[in-house]
């Protein structure tokens, strides 16, 4: 993990501390939540959507211990693939 520093004004930081505590959390694991969803792909951008569909593919090996490789055809039968259109 790395450490974030960031700037709060006091009184937002007392409300904050409170509220976690309500929940049983913590301020800092809140914050850590928060930012892990703001920095998730935004499938908006296709782009990001290919990626998000084929990172569990990446740095992956098979049993034998060689890269696993992919296809076309692989990523397009995933569920996460749109579905085509038929003309």
């Amino acid at each position: 993990m790395t450490n974030l520093t960031i700037s709060v004004d006091a009184d937002v930081l007392r409300r904050a501390r409170i509220r976690a505590l309500e929940n049983n959390e913590s301020v800092n694991a809140y914050l850590a939540r928060k930012l892990e969803e703001y920095a998730k792909p935004d499938r908006s951008n296709p782009f990001d959507e290919f990626l998000a569909m084929t990172e569990h593919y990446v740095g992956t090996t098979n049993p034998n211990g060689s890269e696993r490789t992919w296809t076309r055809e692989s990523i397009q039968r995933s569920p996460n693939w749109p579905a085509r259109e038929e003309d």
